[in-house]
């Protein structure tokens, strides 16, 4: 069945080549110049992309321009590369015609046709449409920057030419790009060491010195460019230097040890001796060999010994043969080039290990390869570099034709269709001619490499003999060693001149062996890692190798540059050949690089080679899309809109009458289509999927619409029964208020204040128990800060509830501590003016203590003695709380806080230390004491043992008759000496008291002289623990004193 109708719309404002009504080269070329004068530099022929270099900045590639190509229905815009990249990225998701599937894009021309930027553009709109894993998207963007310092020379035709083949895989798992992987190809190493008239070396080493600074030139051993032999001496002009040295501040790496090596190592040169003709290094350039071996991080003697000699083991013998002077430099260029070559390789695999996906091995992810490779180059001298990116160009251009001509010619032929064969220029006699084996010219070519003595004369004789009568060969004429091959874009003449010695890529037998065991690094990782196949850099980690194994690396089996290449390029193809193929033609203006100037020599030559013509001949009358029955019915059953359709050739018709499309073929498996076909169709599915949207609208907004009133209902019904509950216990509530109503309720008698007395001196009369200091919201009594009447009786906190046994154990434990203050402690802890420090509050409990610093400021402290235990505590007032820290008794009679290193003579250096030093954990510093609370002056007398020195003088009572009735039974007027001996000897006031007391004849008179009185001040927590001490320990003590009144002198005391 056939089915025509109208021609093929003009799509994208009359953009497509394929809608000219004459169609002969005046035709084309006149529609590519008028478009290319309007700024149009984008042209369709179907499906394909024509693309004219514009030389200059044009305003087609903003956010606007990009925004409007996010969708794949772009048939009502003018043809853009944005179109391209949209077309492969929604056919990968399969929304174009068939389901998911694998594309790539193809970017084909010669050099300086802007294929490079092409491919920047493309990614650029890629990680547009993806929107997700931005970093990554990032990363991938900035992949091209990074490869074009290392990659990229200025050419005669090109400033910014590609050396050397890309193919980017960008993986997906459904719409998110999840990674991407990077495959290099052909980098062309002789460019490091040889540049002809007119080019330079790559961009890495101009923007090594401009961005680096004179300090970090010196650092790496750099000098004026002026001086390298491998960048000619040329530098370029200020602007020049200006951006590279901005574009190597965005892109620096780690390896400018290893490209000065290079550097320094090219101006090393040689000469030969006057004894046997071998090879030695000048002495103009000893210089520059030490600096090479200093910047490769090895030693001058060894590398020097890999340039001038060859190193071969013979039955476990060395043997050296020297070089000649020509084979020193062939050694020394190849060095270079292969340091150059492994750090480009490396640079490859670091950025495919950032860009790797991270997914697991069973996810199915989508793939979109886009391809850029060095485009046709046709020199006035072509090398065995031009020989490799020609053949890699006349093996895209097959894939080409296969793609356009073959496939579609055959699968007319297959269905029997009415068809005019369109004829083309099919390159595969030309393939033959380099590919076949084992006769073919890259076969011979390792060939005569395998062969030491062959040359390239012998190569080319060889070529000769044996393509002598094809078509496409023509050998070199006159002396000339030459050869010529006519390509699919004409014919090229090819100089023999250094293709075995390239092919072999031969390295100098110890210098991998002399680099793995470099101090540097990246030199040393380089040298380590194998070469695959295709001529990748896998670094690996392996230990030292030894010298021995460096013959096997270099051996004839060793696989050659040309055997890498060729492996590549099939590997590449394979890839190619599963996907769906996008074509991007890139077209050259002209050779001036000017803009708005179009040559028609020039540009007609590059339709004519591409076979624009045909390509559009076959667009305008071929059916580029050919699916199957099943493919078909299966991606559009759904505009029948019934279920189970089934996939035969019926329903395929069926869907066809309800699309109403015209121009479609109907064959015997599959059908036919114009490549604008898929649009029309796109547009149907999508106006289905627009209804369905709707559906699903209507229907979850009624789903949606019903739980909310379940929802809402069932809130009520709670808030109901909350309300209910609400009430009835509000009810009980007014119920309880009532019946506390009638109670009846005494008023509760606040606490009355005691009035501070006057006089130090207690009275005689009775006093009542102080009203406890309230803290926080308890109640609690501080005996030793607020019973200052020393015949009141003392309790003790938590005392209250305990049985009589607990009691006793208690009051045993206690008198035990005081027993022990008053034999080891208190002469320690009193002062040299015999008053103890206001820090030291004697025995108190823990909740006395946090009631005394309860509202002290932050940092105030006090020391305690402990209740169950020989030792102290020091409470700390920190913040929102207090911190008790234990204070021990080491062995040594030192004092130490538990869990601090520093142990001190007493406790006043410990407290003074940590006021300046904090306490760990928290660091917490003592600032300041907390002082005793009494509303009474303290009297010293209240101890007995100090007070003694006025009643000499004075004739008054002694002391001992002041104290409490409670203690003045067990007190003897021979114990006041005892004391006041035992109180200040081994201090440095013993003797200046001594001939104080014996000086005494006068009383001091009034009030106002109480305060001269240079005698201790006990405080009151203190001076309770005295008390305590004397009704404790009176019996011991009396004892005591007894022994002490033999050693005192007694007229030292006046007697009552």
């Amino acid at each position: 069945m056939v089915s025509r109708g109208e021609p093929c719309p003009a799509a994208g404002l009359g953009g497509d080549l394929a809608a000219l009504a004459e169609l002969d080269e005046a035709a084309l070329l006149g529609g590519l110049r008028e478009r290319f004068l309007r700024q149009q530099v984008y042209t369709d022929v179907g499906d394909i992309l024509i693309a004219m270099n514009p030389f200059q900045p044009l305003p087609l590639y903003g956010r606007e321009v990009a925004k409007q190509y996010l969708c794949h229905e772009s048939s009502a815009l003018p043809p853009h590369i944005f179109a391209v990249a949209s077309r492969a990225y929604h056919a990968m998701l399969g929304h174009r015609g068939s389901g998911p599937r694998s594309q790539c894009i193809v970017i084909s021309g010669e050099s300086g046709a802007g294929k490079t930027e092409s491919t920047k553009l493309l990614l650029q709109h890629i990680m547009n449409l993806c929107k997700g894993n931005s970093q990554l998207e990032q990363q991938i963007l900035q992949v091209n920057p990074l490869l074009e310092a290392f990659g990229n020379a200025q050419t005669v035709v090109n400033d910014n030419s590609s050396r050397f083949g890309k193919y980017i895989q960008l993986r997906f798992q459904k719409n998110t790009v999840q990674g991407a992987k990077l495959s290099e190809y052909l980098l062309e190493k002789s460019r490091v060491v040889q540049q002809d008239t007119g080019e330079r070396n790559f961009h890495i080493f101009y923007y090594m010195f401009a961005g680096l600074s004179s300090e970090e030139k010196e650092m790496y051993g750099l000098l004026d460019p002026s001086l390298y032999r491998y960048i000619s001496g040329r530098f370029g002009t200020q602007d020049i230097a200006q951006r590279w040295k901005h574009k190597y501040k965005e892109e620096q790496v780690d390896m400018q040890a290893v490209l000065a090596g290079v550097l320094s190592l090219g101006n090393v040169t040689f000469e030969p001796e006057e004894s046997n003709g071998s090879a030695k290094v000048s002495e103009a350039s000893r210089g520059w060999l030490k600096a090479a071996a200093g910047q490769f991080g090895v030693q001058e003697d060894e590398l020097l010994k890999c340039l001038i000699c060859t190193v071969s083991v013979t039955r476990g013998e060395q043997i050296l043969r020297f070089h000649t002077q020509q084979q020193a430099e062939d050694a020394r260029d190849s060095i270079a080039k292969v340091a150059y070559g492994r750090v480009f390789g490396w640079i490859v695999c670091k950025i495919n290990e950032l860009l790797a996906e991270n997914v697991d091995a069973e996810v199915e992810l989508g793939e979109i390869g886009i391809l850029d490779i060095f485009g046709f180059e046709n020199f006035a001298v072509n090398r065995f570099e031009q020989f490799c990116i020609n053949l890699a160009n006349e093996q895209l251009q097959h894939f080409f034709n296969h793609h356009i001509f073959q496939l579609e010619q055959a699968a007319y032929k297959e269905e029997d269709l009415p068809w005019e064969t369109i004829t083309f220029n099919n390159n595969e006699p030309t393939l033959d001619l380099l590919l076949a084996k084992p006769l073919g010219l890259l076969s011979l070519l390792d060939e005569q490499s395998a062969f030491p003595q062959a040359t390239d004369k012998t190569f080319v004789d060889k070529l000769n003999n044996s393509f002598k009568g094809n078509l496409h060969f023509q050998p070199g004429r006159g002396h000339v060693l030459a050869f010529s091959i006519i390509h699919y874009a004409g014919k090229v003449q090819y100089t023999a001149e250094g293709f075995l010695e390239k092919n072999r890529d031969t390295l100098p037998a110890n210098v991998r062996g002399l680099f793995i065991n470099s101090i540097t690094p990246l030199l040393s990782v380089l040298f380590k890692a194998t070469v695959s196949r295709t001529g990748t850099l896998m670094p690996h980690v392996k230990a030292k190798v030894r010298a021995e194994a460096d013959n096997k690396f270099n051996s004839t089996r060793k696989q050659s540059a040309g055997a890498q290449f060729r492996h590549s390029l099939m590997v590449l193809m394979e890839r190619m050949y599963s996907a769906n193929p996008h074509f991007v033609r890139c077209i050259k203006p002209n050779s001036q690089k000017e803009p708005n100037v179009v040559d028609s020599q020039v540009v007609l030559q590059q339709l004519r080679y591409n076979g624009l013509l045909e390509t559009i001949r076959i667009r305008r009358d071929g059916f580029s899309w050919r699916p199957s029955f099943e493919e078909f019915a299966e991606r559009y059953a759904i505009l029948l809109v019934k279920p189970d359709v089934s996939l035969t050739k019926e329903s395929c018709l069926e869907i066809l009458q309800r699309t109403e499309l015209t121009g479609w073929i109907c064959g015997k498996s599959r059908l036919f289509f114009k490549y604008w076909h898929q649009e029309q169709l796109v547009k149907c599915v999508e106006q289905l999927e627009r209804a369905a949207v709707v559906i699903q609208k209507a229907f979850r907004g009624f789903r949606c619409r019903k739980s909310y009133l379940k929802l809402v209902a069932e809130l009520r019904a709670k808030a109901q029964l909350l309300q209910e509950e609400a009430e009835r216990e509000r009810s009980r509530q007014l119920a309880l208020e009532a019946e506390a109503q009638k109670r009846i309720s005494f008023p509760v008698p606040k606490p009355r204040k005691r009035c501070p007395q006057s006089s130090p001196h207690y009275s005689d009369k009775s006093q009542q128990p102080p009203v406890p200091r309230p803290r926080s919201k308890l109640t609690e009594s501080t005996p030793f800060d607020n019973f200052l009447d020393p015949s009141a009786p003392r309790p003790v906190l938590g005392t209250e509830g305990q049985t009589g046994e607990e009691a006793k154990m208690r009051e045993l434990k206690r008198g035990a501590t005081l027993l022990w203050f008053k034999e080891t402690q208190a002469q320690k802890v009193m002062q040299d003016d015999g008053a103890f420090p206001s820090w030291l509050h004697g025995m108190i409990s823990r909740r006395e203590a946090e009631n005394l610093l309860i509202d002290k400021p932050l940092g105030c402290f006090l020391v305690r003695i402990s209740q169950s235990r020989p030792g102290y505590t020091l409470t700390y007032r920190g913040e929102n709380r207090c911190r008790h820290y234990l204070i021990e008794m080491q062995p040594n009679a030192r004092y130490v806080i538990l869990g601090e290193d520093r142990a001190h003579a007493s406790l006043t250096e410990l407290v003074r230390y940590h006021q300046t030093v904090g306490i760990q954990p928290f660091m917490e510093k003592l600032t300041v004491p907390c002082g005793q609370k009494s509303s009474e002056s303290l009297d010293h007398e209240d101890l007995e043992s100090p007070t003694l020195i006025e009643t000499a003088a004075k004739g008054e009572t002694p002391p001992e008759e002041q104290l409490s009735p409670s203690r003045s039974s067990t007190s003897t007027p021979g114990s006041v000496a005892a004391l006041k001996s035992m109180w200040f000897r081994r201090t440095k006031n013993w003797p200046k008291q001594q001939s104080f007391d014996k000086s005494k004849t006068k009383p001091i008179l009034g009030k106002e002289k109480e305060s001269e009185r240079a005698l201790p001040c006990l405080h009151s927590s203190m001076q309770l623990v005295m008390q305590e001490i004397q009704q404790l320990s009176s019996s011991s003590l009396n004892t005591s004193l007894r022994k002490c009144n033999g050693a005192v002198c007694m007229e030292d005391v006046e007697p009552k």
